[in-house]
Parts: structure tokens; sequence; C-alpha cells
């Protein structure tokens, strides 16, 4: 079957999309990438990117059938879909965390100097930064990773805080200095995993994709989603949430944090399989009952 799978333009989202791609070319589909180009591509560097701009212009050409797939950065992707449209399936994931990298290397978050300059884009991570080292620095800081590097070189910033899955995907894991403990900086909900989607409208297609689809990675993802649904969260809100599954139980670190550092509650449950979407809505309820989450 040839199938046409559409993506964003940038270079990690083509590797991404590769990455897919490979998968569906090993089962015997001849697959054709389609870049796409969203607002979130085309915003000015300094402007910060609002819910599901990496999305919508990928999830209306599937819509249009302009592409028959489409691949998107799981943490990116809106809580609320179109109808018509449907998460086929979840590979596998890469490194969750977030990384420190900084334009000397070899450092670590507790070790940077007193006032040291860090960006992100992330008010999550904001959050997170200020509440275990509030003497930081944070600078709002946009683009795609290699524009993130590249500033970083110029001296715009100490430090970065980044996703780790991204720079990993892009082959400057050397780079990294430091991974951070989702204990001190949780990650978003969905991070490091692909998500791919599909009209719901064709089973012949969704039974493809079934077969690259990883069920534990699939739980993770909607066990962390549902963190963010209970505390009425977007992809841009302070609220971090982990995952693992290991045969019949699950694991899950939530976290939430204000932006300015304060009130920051970790919280880390255990249960059956079986009960964790369940069990992440209460934890997250429990969350916007302890933080405001501004």
């Amino acid at each position: 079957m040839r199938l046409r799978l559409g993506t964003r333009g940038s270079q990690l989202a083509l590797i991404q999309s590769q990455i897919v791609a490979g998968r569906l070319s090993e089962a015997g589909h001849e697959v054709e990438l389609v870049p796409i180009v969203t607002e979130g591509d085309t915003r000015p560097v300094d402007m910060s990117p609002g819910e599901g701009v990496f999305v919508a212009a990928i999830a209306r050409a599937l819509l249009e059938g302009q592409v028959d797939v489409a691949v998107h950065s799981a943490k990116d992707v809106p809580l609320e879909q179109e109808p018509d449209l449907v998460i086929a399936a979840y590979p596998e994931r890469a490194d969750a965390r977030d990384a420190l990298i900084t334009r000397q290397g070899g450092q670590t978050l507790a070790g940077l100097p007193q006032g040291a300059t860090v960006g992100t884009d992330s008010p999550r991570r904001t959050g997170f930064l200020r509440a275990v080292r509030p003497d930081l620095r944070v600078i709002p800081l946009h683009g795609n990773v290699d524009t993130r590097l590249k500033r970083l070189d110029e001296g715009v910033v100490d430090a970065l805080v980044i996703a780790a899955a991204g720079v990993d995907r892009l082959g400057r894991d050397k780079r990294i200095d430091q991974r951070l403990d989702p204990q001190t900086v949780a990650p978003a909900p969905g991070q490091g995993a692909l998500a791919i989607q599909a009209r719901r409208s064709d089973p012949k297609l969704l039974e493809i994709l079934s077969e690259i689809d990883v069920p534990d990675v699939r739980i993770a993802v909607e066990i962390e989603r549902e963190v963010l649904r209970a505390t009425g969260g977007t992809c841009r809100a302070p609220v971090g949430a982990y995952a693992s599954i290991a045969g019949l139980t699950f694991t899950l670190l939530v976290a939430g944090v204000n932006s300015d550092g304060s009130g920051m509650r970790v919280e880390s449950i255990r249960g059956a399989r079986e009960d964790g979407v369940r069990l992440a809505a209460e934890a997250g309820q429990r969350l916007v009952a302890q933080v405001a989450l501004r």
C-alpha cells in the first residue's frame, strides 16, 4: 500500500517521520513524506507557541485527504482532537526526560553558577527550574533545537533546558551535560513519544498502523495525558507526568508548579495497569487542589 505521510519540514520532524516511514516500509508499504508548513513554523522566533500550533495544519491536510497519515510529537497533540481523526499508533518511545545543555559543557543543574541564565520556551520547565534553583535567571528562548543551540553558543544564555528526545534524535546527544531527574523537572505528558494520526473512517489503514503500535507506550501516554486533562491544562501548562509500564502494573510520577517556582508538588503512585487512567485522573485532581498552576 502506498501511503502519503504528512510531516512538518523541520529537521527533527523529518527524522521523526522517517522513523515511522521506516517501520511502515519494513512492513511492505511504500511511503512518501509530504512536508506541511504549520503555524508553529511561521511564527516569529521569539513568539511563544500556542496550543496545537504544530498539529493543526497537518491534521487539516489529513481531514482533507491530502495525506493519509500524520506524525506528531505526542506532547504537542491537543487533548481535544478532531472527532474524525484518531491516534492509530504510538511506536517506541525515546527518552522522556528533559536535558541540561551548557555552553561550557560538563556541568549540572546543581552546579550552575549563581545567577546563571537558562533558556527555555516552557512555563513547565521554568516553574520547576525556579523551584529548585530560585537564583537562576530563566530567559524565554524559542525556536527549534538547532536555533536554540546556536543562540546558546552565541552567548545569549549560559544553558538550555530542552527535551532530551529531540537532541538524541538529531544525533546531538554528546551536547547533553545532564539528563534531569523527573522528580526535579517532571517531563511534559507524552514527551519523547510519537503520535501517528489517521482518519477514523479508514479501517484498512488503521489495521496497518496498529502493527507498529507499542501497547505499553500507548497506555503510558494515555495515563500521562489524563493527568493533564484532569488539571484542565494544555500542552503549555506547568504540569508534568511520567508513566512507566511493567507487565500488569504501572508507576506514575505527577508534578505541578506555578511558573514562578512556588507551590511545587510531586506525587508517585503505583497500581494495576487497567486502573491507570482512573488513578491518573484522581492524581491530577489532587494536584489542582494543591497548586494554583498559574
